[in-house]
């Protein structure tokens, strides 16, 4: 049984373009990040992959890039489940600034902290820790399942939400998780055992 998992976050967004907060704000993708959802689903063809089931966030920029990826492998139809679970951190007071004019208003030190910590929320907003305790819980009742049901699954969503399920698919720590950073459009293609850990981890780069 073919237990295959593959996570991509979404292509670049308009605010990621312009170096804002974005949490659950809801901006849609540049013209790269089109062409990023693009070529994830073109790398995914190039394996010969094919999916059962499809998961996604809320959020126009991870359903978009799901949709483009799709339309890459002829599977436009998929069955897919959208749910807030799956939505990027919550950056609270943040959202909508410019990363930069953050750091002015309260120092490099400070917004670094909120930004890469394990567990120190933003004002308003949820810390990586708050976003683990969201998603994880959807993974293990609806992803999972569907994983080790011989379904193949395909997740589009955010940085921080998969950073969530990759910090145990990976069997991270709260102290190396803050370092590792998901690029946009980057297929991760997981086949996992029958007990869920996993067999193999392939990034699809190029």
């Amino acid at each position: 049984m073919d237990h295959l998992l593959v996570l991509v976050r979404h292509g670049q967004s308009d605010w990621n373009l312009k170096n804002l907060f974005t949490g659950w704000r809801n901006p849609d993708l540049t013209p790269q990040g089109i062409e990023e959802a693009r070529a994830a689903g073109q790398r995914l063809a190039r394996l010969g992959l094919r999916f059962d089931q499809a998961f996604t966030s809320d959020l126009v920029r991870a359903q978009n890039t799901l949709q483009l990826a799709l339309a890459e492998l002829g599977q436009t139809g998929l069955a897919t489940i959208a749910n807030q679970a799956l939505n990027e951190r919550d950056y609270g007071d943040l959202a909508g600034l410019n990363k930069d004019d953050a750091r002015k208003k309260w120092g490099e030190d400070q917004v670094h902290l909120w930004r890469r910590s394990y567990d120190i929320a933003p004002p308003g907003g949820e810390s990586l820790r708050d976003t683990v305790a969201r998603v994880l819980p959807y993974y293990c009742q609806h992803i999972l399942p569907a994983v080790l049901q011989g379904k193949r699954v395909l997740v589009a969503a955010h940085g921080n939400s998969l950073r969530a399920l990759v910090m145990v698919l990976d069997r991270l720590t709260p102290a190396t998780i803050p370092s590792m950073e998901l690029a946009t459009g980057v297929p991760l293609v997981y086949r996992l055992k029958a007990d869920s850990t996993v067999a193999s981890k392939q990034v699809l780069e190029s």
